[in-house]
């Protein structure tokens, strides 16, 4: 997890992201899922072969799976101050939303296909041989 720059006075909060000093890496494409719930079925499912991602839950919760090949880590991403770093070659999936979540992603690339892993044994072949 990154925390994020915070400034807060009484007219509320601002967190900040910045490329170069939040993250390590330029910040090419800006996305955000809403409208889920803890009923809809989970988001991702992917993983990218060089892709990097920050993810904010930017208002409301869900719960992110991130799974390297070796290990699998759960996490609850509830506050808008911090942002969960998600290196290439990570499979993910998000879930458990509340009907209120925003869920913010900052990558490093614009969207191209060939950059995606979407059949987990193919990842974890490919996971396998890098380590």
């Amino acid at each position: 997890m990154i925390g994020l720059e915070q400034h807060t006075d009484p007219r509320g909060s601002l967190s900040v992201v910045e490329a170069g000093t939040t993250v390590d890496f330029a910040i090419e494409r800006v996305y955000y899922m809403h409208g889920q719930d803890e009923s809809s079925p989970p988001r991702g499912l992917h993983a990218h072969r060089t892709l990097e991602q920050l993810v904010i839950a930017v208002h409301g919760w869900f719960s992110i799976t991130l799974d390297d090949g070796f290990q699998s880590t759960t996490y609850r991403l509830d506050e808008p101050g911090a942002g969960l770093y998600i290196s290439p070659m990570v499979w993910r999936v998000l879930k458990d939303f509340s009907a209120d979540s925003v869920a913010l992603v900052l990558a490093s690339q614009h969207y191209e296909e060939s950059d995606y892993y979407r059949d987990y044994d193919a990842f974890l072949r490919d996971a396998w041989s890098l380590k």
